[in-house]
């Protein structure tokens, strides 16, 4: 078998690659220079980290963002995988330790921001140590025409002209074709046509669009009324909004976070740390937010307003179903935020940058418009051609079949545009239609217009929507103070040469919607792979949660959402079945299989039915379940009869690196800190090493001597135990914490 799928299999868990992955990782072995673009969650982290574990010297990760660096180097060493990150946010003593360990070859894998490989000190420094390969990560950031351009970016082409020898691999999640040519070129690429490109298409997420009714409010409720106690991201267009909603969010009884640049640095820490380990469901935030969040159980991202590019759209709606289990996007949209974002974009200087935002924001328009599949738009636009997707848009859930004319109204909109001479926004357009008295009406003297009071048997909402239409097929432009203009289109429609009709389900009433969310859900719950009650999903994230806090880490490095649903589904109660679920490798299966063991066991009732696996691993199908069980480096190995160890003459590694600290007289914490395990990882380790006989129980219980416990606590344990199992009893508190808000 390859190495590369022993890693594959061992370090990250899975049992085979997922499509481009390989390809990309042969490239990089080869010491190619490749740039992939793929969607997000398509699983790019892994093309890079990968083959650095089978390469010599260390991989240089260049990341933008300080969160992000920190979200990798925890998963990396969860994974039991050397890792560091440098940033300005390290002291001088902090920065030095870790170049002493890189020129020691202690550290595998390490982050830098862009900017530190301007330093001419850092790249001298980076010439004394073997360097593997450089990894860029969100590559689009190097390209002037990409939605996130930064300078410090694309002065990275001095990686090649400083390490000419050294391949380069770049990864991003959106680069239209104009976009990846300059990024090849930038970073000097030595094979320019090394260029793999998924499919822009993600079949886990929804998409749906709507008409924004006011604030949006009462649209967000309804979307989120199946949504307790899951993670989502709200985006809106301004940091008021942000704390606005936010606010709104948290009386309503969800637990919510505003996150945008005003905020101070501490401030935005805190809402980051609440949101990645699960203590707040919400995370209400501008775009200040979310480049490469490697937070993989977000289950919804909903825009409150238009996005200002696809790019930036893509990116931010892909922020959804990292984990590939089902994922909702919704995008709330208004004519109003086009005259905002228009005037954002009339303060860009450069005359080439104006045009190119004011194209794109066109573009972002006549998506939100479209009654055509999503997907198949998104896929368009990134040069991806694609059939349309069936069930996973708004658009394709319910196709325009039936369809309402609605000339007649759009020559009475339009009309009053001219006779108010091209100078008023849409909502003055309507206060006309209706009969309105306010005071800018009558002041202007619109109430003497023939047109006034024409469309007053039609509610301001259904205007609303004849106005979006008429936007969409570009019979009206936005113009300056938001004035909508007559495009030459208008003048056929005015003279009944063209007729104008709208998709009945756009003007569906709030029923009809709910009805839409009904759909929505049932198609989803249908297309996850693996079901499985609530109630019994819930006890498993709360024993991750329990987990994760001992751990100091957020839920998902422990195991994310497919790998926990996975793991509810076939409740693996050997070591050999926990390792075949996806997301389960060496290390996580020694450090987290005793603690699952406690609840599997008492899931597994009587008439639990072992569920039969249709799929195999990469590493069974090349070599069969026992004898893959026995590559594992010095792992015990499992005879047929269920749950029955025989012990070998050695153990695997991390046991025997426990076992060499206790042979030279450590004690718990001692053992603790030289390992990075917390205490009761290594009171695992050491429990395991008496049942394989190579610690005596009287060396167990002089180790033990020295844990710090708490006699009220124990006896209060000791009481339950008398009561019922331990695996009862975590079930139970888990309840308790819920109930009383803990």
């Amino acid at each position: 078998m390859d190495s590369k799928y022993k890693v594959l299999s061992e370090i990250f868990g899975y049992g085979q690659f997922r499509p481009l992955q390989e390809q990309v990782i042969d490239k990089i072995l080869a010491h190619e220079d490749v740039l992939l673009i793929l969607p997000t969650g398509g699983g790019k982290s892994l093309c890079y980290q990968l083959p650095a574990l089978l390469m010599p010297g260390v991989l240089v990760v260049v990341s933008p963002l300080l969160a992000l660096m920190q979200d990798q180097v925890r998963a990396l060493e969860a994974k039991g995988v050397k890792a560091a990150m440098m940033s300005s946010m390290q002291s001088a003593l902090e920065i030095n330790k870790i170049e002493q360990a890189l020129q020691g070859e202690k550290i595998k894998v390490v982050f830098v921001a862009p900017e530190r490989l301007q330093n001419q000190q850092f790249l001298q420094f980076l010439q004394t140590i073997k360097i593997a390969f450089f990894a860029i990560d969100e590559a689009h950031c190097v390209s002037e025409w990409g939605h996130e351009f930064r300078s410090d970016y694309r002065q990275l082409g001095l990686l090649k002209q400083t390490f000419p020898d050294h391949n380069i691999a770049a990864f991003t999640a959106t680069a239209t074709p104009k976009v990846q040519q300059d990024i090849v070129q930038q970073l000097h690429f030595s094979q320019a046509d090394n260029i793999v490109r998924g499919q822009v298409y993600r079949d886990n997420l929804f998409i749906s669009t709507q008409a924004r009714q006011g604030n949006g409010h009462q649209q967000l409720l309804d979307f989120l009324a199946d949504k307790t106690q899951q993670q989502g991201i709200v985006y809106t267009l301004s940091r008021k909004q942000t704390e606005q909603n936010a606010e709104f969010l948290n009386q309503q009884g969800f637990k919510a976070c505003a996150y945008h640049a005003g905020l101070s640095t501490q401030a935005r820490q805190a809402a980051f740390n609440a949101f990645v380990n699960d203590e707040i469901d919400i995370m209400v935030a501008t775009i200040a937010f979310g480049m490469g969040i490697d937070k993989s159980n977000i289950r919804y991202v909903v825009h409150l307003s238009l996005p200002k590019t696809m790019e930036a759209y893509y990116q931010e709606m892909g922020r959804a179903g990292r984990d590939g289990l089902p994922a909702q996007v919704l995008l709330l949209y208004s004519t109003g935020d086009l005259g905002l974002l228009g005037r954002f974009i009339n303060d860009i200087d450069n005359p080439d940058y104006r045009q190119q935002a004011f194209d794109k924001l066109d573009t972002i328009k006549k998506y939100a418009f479209s009654e055509k599949c999503r997907h198949q738009i998104l896929g368009r636009y990134f040069e991806d051609e694609m059939p349309t997707c069936k069930t996973q848009c708004d658009n394709c859930l319910n196709p325009d079949d039936n369809r309402e004319d609605i000339s007649e109204l759009a020559k009475m909109f339009l009309s009053t545009i001219y006779r108010t001479k091209q100078q008023f926004g849409a909502g003055h357009i309507i206060d006309v239609l209706m009969g309105s008295k306010k005071h800018k009406v009558l002041s202007n003297q619109h109430d003497k217009l023939s047109v006034y009071d024409i469309g007053c048997d039609y509610s301001k909402a259904y205007w609303k929507i004849i106005a979006d239409r008429l936007l969409e097929l570009d019979v009206v432009s936005i113009g300056e103070f938001r004035a909508l203009k007559l495009t030459d289109n208008a003048k056929q429609i005015l003279k009944s040469n063209q007729t104008v009709d709208i998709r009945s389900t756009n003007l569906a009433t709030h029923k009809a919607q709910q009805k839409f969310i009904a759909q929505q859900k049932s198609i989803a719950n249908k297309s996850i792979q693996y079901q499985v009650e609530d109630e019994i999903l819930m006890q498993f994230k709360a024993l991750r949660t329990q987990i994760a806090k001992a751990d100091k880490m957020p839920a998902y490095i422990v195991f994310d959402d497919k790998t926990l649903q996975e793991i509810a589904y076939f409740l693996p109660n050997t070591e050999e079945k926990f390792l075949q679920i996806n997301g389960v490798g060496q290390l996580k299966l020694e450090k987290y299989f005793e603690q699952f063991l406690l609840l599997i066991t008492r899931l597994r009732t009587e008439d639990f039915i072992e569920p039969i696996r249709e799929e195999v691993s990469t590493q069974i199908h090349h070599l069969g379940v026992n004898n893959a069980i026995k590559t594992l480096k010095d792992k015990p190995t499992i005879t047929a009869q269920e749950g029955h160890k025989t012990p070998v003459k050695k153990l695997n590694k991390t046991y025997l690196e426990t076992l060499a600290l206790v042979e030279q007289k450590c004690d718990i914490f001692s053992i603790c800190e030289q390992r990075g395990f917390v205490i009761s990882t290594i009171l695992v380790h050491i429990n395991k090493l008496v049942e394989y006989q190579q610690i005596s129980p009287e060396t167990r219980q002089q180790l033990f001597e020295n844990v710090p416990t708490d006699p009220n606590i124990n006896q209060w344990i000791e009481q339950g135990l008398a009561l019922t199992d331990l695996a009862n009893i975590q079930y139970h508190l888990a309840i308790f914490k819920q109930l009383h808000q803990l």
